[in-house]
């Protein structure tokens, strides 16, 4: 804990809220450093994090769901669901090569304006009428956004458009499961404890600062981005990791199968690169290191190689991660949980160096 702490409160970022559970038993839910370092507020277990990209486990298991309940396939055509998707190439991209990130999808923003870029249904239609890069299943190029807004649109198109996309994770996933701090876009009832957007790290890189800022105002009660607008507590994502290391059940409340939630969970590409991360790997000079994408979820997978996961953890770890600041992972054969929410973002090859170091730490601390 001692060597945590120290890390996290240097200079060039704020503070941390983590948990560390290992067979459901809490080991570790500490909040240290600022949770705003220019009013000087400090960290809080209870303080609410903007998740970013965290936000996509969410909003893939709202999607497997639906492959649970026999409503979709994995390799049904988005386009069957969602028909002005199917243009400009896209007419056979199905669900799975969304979730895989195998979809050819654009990686970058779709022109909208400002205000509606939290909308989901106007997002999921920009996205819609954007080419591909590639053809489908070619290459594995992360979509930060758009591919996980279609998602979000397809599923609330599922449900008959008789409820808004943020109330289907409300009602299937968070209040069942007790995540009481847990919300799609910030409720006002959170607005209190948010956490700040600060990018500490204005290095050049992935994502311009002033973009991941703009969230401090985009986030809003009624704010959909299901690639990216999420927010919690650390304890709130602690709580959905151990359904999802319980095979997707905690407290008697099942989320998911473990048949579904054991594919997802695997390797779904192979050893081919991330091709969102090849600035990375050139700006570093770091070998090419392959994305170990699931259904939805980051994955550890096997070697020595630039990992947010640590690598020490066991091959089948898997999680999720957001823009220079958060992270989960489940470390199913050790029975293990971390979870990492951090002020003060990082330039995206920064913080992987962070978060491996952090996770080996972990790993580090478990002897028995």
């Amino acid at each position: 804990v001692q060597t945590i702490e120290a890390d996290v409160t240097a200079e060039r970022y704020d503070g941390a809220a983590g948990v560390v559970a290992r067979r459901g038993e809490i080991a570790l839910h500490e909040a240290v450093g600022f949770a705003e370092r220019a009013t000087e507020r400090p960290a809080r277990t209870d303080d609410v994090f903007c998740l970013f990209s965290v936000t996509k486990t969410f909003t893939a298991a709202a999607v497997l769901a639906r492959v649970d309940r026999g409503e979709i396939r994995l390799t049904t055509p988005v386009a069957e669901v969602v028909p002005e998707f199917g243009v400009k190439g896209k007419q056979r991209v199905t669900v799975a090569h969304l979730l895989t990130q195998t979809g050819g999808m654009s990686s970058e923003m779709p022109p909208l304006p400002p205000d509606k870029l939290g909308n989901l249904e106007a997002m999921a239609a920009a996205v819609s009428d954007q080419p591909l890069l590639s053809a489908p299943g070619q290459l594995v190029s992360y979509s930060p956004i758009g591919a996980h807004a279609v998602l979000g649109e397809l599923v609330r198109r599922l449900d008959g458009g008789a409820r808004p996309f943020r109330q289907s994770l409300a009602d299937e996933f968070f209040t069942p499961l007790g995540m009481k701090d847990t919300a799609l876009g910030l409720r006002a009832n959170l607005a209190a404890r948010r956490v700040p957007v600060v990018v500490r790290d204005r290095s050049p890189g992935l994502f311009v600062p002033e973009l991941l800022e703009a969230m401090n105002v985009l986030l809003g009660e009624k704010t959909e981005i299901p690639g990216g607008g999420g927010v919690a507590t650390a304890y709130d994502v602690y709580r959905w990791a151990e359904a999802l290391r319980r095979g997707g059940e905690l407290d008697g409340v099942r989320i998911l199968s473990p048949a579904l939630l054991d594919l997802a969970t695997r390797n779904h590409t192979g050893a081919e690169p991330n091709h969102l991360f090849d600035y990375m790997r050139e700006h570093r000079g770091w070998d090419e290191f392959p994305a170990v994408l699931g259904l939805g979820f980051f994955l550890r997978g096997d070697g020595i190689f630039q990992t947010p996961f640590g690598v020490t953890t066991s091959p089948r770890t898997f999680g999720g991660l957001g823009a220079g600041s958060t992270m989960f992972w489940v470390d199913p054969q050790r029975e293990l949980v971390f979870v990492c929410l951090t002020a003060g973002l990082l330039e995206e090859s920064n913080n992987f160096d962070r978060l491996q170091q952090l996770s080996d730490l972990v790993l580090s601390a478990l002897v028995a």
